[in-house]
């Protein structure tokens, strides 16, 4: 994603979506055990510029791991009030003594759970230092977390034209750090497996440089491609189409989207098309040669090749269905058409080989032979 011209600052490894789960995967095991040993657990801060999915990828997260989420914003917080609670004077033993109304968010229940304090430093700098605490000891003066749950802060990065409040080391080495990039094949196989539009990810895998990280980023793709899904025919709609596109994107996005559509390579071949030929005769005449009139032209168009490649064992991957035998056959096709580059026919065969559903299409001697440079 462009950052323009500024040194952006960032902290810990820059992932992409399917590593950044990976390892808050693990910091959430090790704070398991940690608390199990009544030891300090630590908290999270992913960092990435806006419309990335940091938090998209934490609820999702949550989600899937069946953790209880909870969400805070500080950047919305007026006053110390809002995060440690309102005061109240009680009576005690004849004394009267100052107590806090804990705040509606504060989990109340035995977790495991996620805090996800989100856009964290774009909060005043009272209410970062007033954070402090919380991720030192997961409880503040006037409240506490309950047992298994985590704090995963998000935030964008310093040193741009961001709006954020720069956090000292004071902060910063209350936490683990990690960056979220934008990685074009691991948004790919989200988006097959969130349904979106098969037009829109064909699109940003032929032109991932699109993805500007100003106007255009992963979020507005998704918003645009959400509102273009029940537009049947792009190319007679583009009036529409672009009137959608200038809503969110970046004007070269746009003008991209166009031609991309008046091209036809919104309508490549579909994974379901290849793989639902029922005998080699079928495959041959129908999705070989499709394919083969698109890709093998006097200067070959591997770009496109690479977009089918990806969005095929994508489909396969990802969506985690027991393919029949016929499909089966179809990939050993696929694999075998002579005009596919050996390198981009190794990439998909080492993915198909770690996937249980597909591993036995490497059995295939002609496969075998052709990996080995022997054909």
């Amino acid at each position: 994603m462009s950052s323009k011209n500024f040194n952006l600052i960032y902290y810990g490894t820059k992932t992409n979506t399917i590593e950044l789960e990976q390892f808050v995967k693990h910091i959430i095991t090790t704070n398991q055990i940690l608390e199990e040993q009544n030891l300090r657990k630590n908290a999270i801060c992913i960092w990435g510029e806006h419309g990335i999915g940091k938090t998209q990828t934490i609820e999702k997260f949550a989600q899937d791991n069946q953790f209880q989420f909870a969400y805070i914003a500080p950047a919305q917080f007026e006053e110390m009030g809002d995060l440690l609670g309102m005061p109240q004077i009680n009576t005690q033993n004849d004394k009267n003594v100052t107590t806090f109304i804990v705040p509606d968010w504060v989990p109340k229940q035995e977790g495991p759970g996620i805090l996800l304090i989100d856009d964290a430093n774009r909060a005043d700098d009272r209410i970062l230092r007033g954070i402090m605490q919380l991720l030192q000891n997961y409880e503040l003066v006037s409240w506490k977390l309950p047992k298994k749950w985590h704090i995963i802060l998000t935030a964008n990065p310093d040193g741009g034209d961001y709006s954020v409040t720069p956090m000292d080391f004071a902060m910063l080495t209350r936490m683990l750090h990690i960056t979220l990039t934008f990685d074009v094949k691991a948004w790919a196989k989200w988006a097959e497996n969130n349904n979106i539009d098969t037009r829109g990810i064909n699109f940003v895998l032929s032109y991932p440089e699109i993805i500007t990280g100003e106007r255009t980023t992963p979020r507005t793709l998704v918003q645009f491609l959400d509102n273009i899904r029940r537009i049947p025919d792009l190319k007679k709609e583009l009036s529409l189409v672009k009137m959608l596109g200038d809503a969110c994107l970046d004007n070269n996005t746009v003008s991209a989207f166009i031609a991309f559509i008046n091209q036809d390579l919104n309508k490549l071949i579909s994974p379901e098309e290849i793989l639902s030929s029922k005998e080699k005769k079928d495959f041959d005449n129908n999705i070989y040669e499709k394919i083969k009139k698109i890709v093998d032209k006097e200067t070959k168009r591997l770009d496109i090749l690479s977009v089918i490649c990806t969005r095929l064992s994508n489909y396969v991957t990802v969506k985690g269905r027991k393919l029949k035998k016929s499909e089966l056959e179809n990939l050993k096709h696929f694999l075998l058409m002579d005009f596919m580059p050996n390198d981009m026919r190794l990439v998909m065969a080492q993915e198909f080989s770690a996937y249980e559903n597909t591993k036995e299409i490497m059995s295939d001697p002609n496969i075998g032979k052709l990996l080995l440079g022997k054909m």
